[in-house]
């Protein structure tokens, strides 16, 4: 397997930065739906570190993913029976999903500001809250936290929906070129 991407496919570098980013973002998702199940006290907070983690290791695993894709331009797209049509909305939903990818995190950091809370930097230090607490203001920006989040879960799940699609139906290349030689 190569590193680096071919007109064949995705390099391991990729592969890599790509499905660790669907893991973090799903137990983001799932650790900010299910915050309730979590008893209050240790295990929330614990909870919500974790969380709060996860969504800062998801920008990033993107900033890595956008550097390494201006040094490693992807491979071409499967062209289909479907023509250019399906070519550019796939281009658009990847950048829809880059800048939900940006503004899910940037949006709960907001929130933990917003709520006059520091911001946890995976255990090694911490950012002050450069507001004091409002809790109108965070109310409206937890709202907005969740759309966004709730936004990107459904995109991803198209996304890959499209992915078994051209795999199954249009018997293209293109979820192919995704996987790991180990997934194929």
């Amino acid at each position: 397997m190569h590193l680096r991407n071919s007109t064949a496919g995705y390099g391991a570098i990729p592969q890599t930065m790509h499905w660790i980013t669907v893991a973090l973002v799903i137990l983001a998702w799932a650790l900010g739906q299910f915050d309730d199940v979590f008893p209050k006290g240790a295990a929330r907070a614990a909870s919500l570190f974790v969380h709060i983690s996860t969504g800062l290791a998801v920008i990033g695993i993107l900033v890595l993913r956008l550097l390494w894709r201006l040094a490693d331009p992807p491979p071409p797209i499967e062209h289909t029976i479907l023509g250019v049509w399906l070519d550019r909305a796939g281009r658009l939903i990847h950048y829809i999903l880059y800048g939900l990818l940006v503004a899910v995190p940037i949006s709960g950091i907001l929130l933990q500001f917003a709520r006059g809370d520091t911001l946890p930097l995976f255990g090694l230090t911490e950012i002050a809250s450069p507001w004091v607490a409002d809790r109108g203001f965070a109310r409206s920006v937890k709202e907005i936290h969740e759309v966004l989040a709730n936004a990107l879960i459904i995109l991803a799940a198209f996304h890959a929906a499209a992915a078994l699609l051209h795999h199954w139906v249009l018997r293209d290349r293109t979820l192919l070129r995704m996987l790991p030689l180990a997934w194929r």
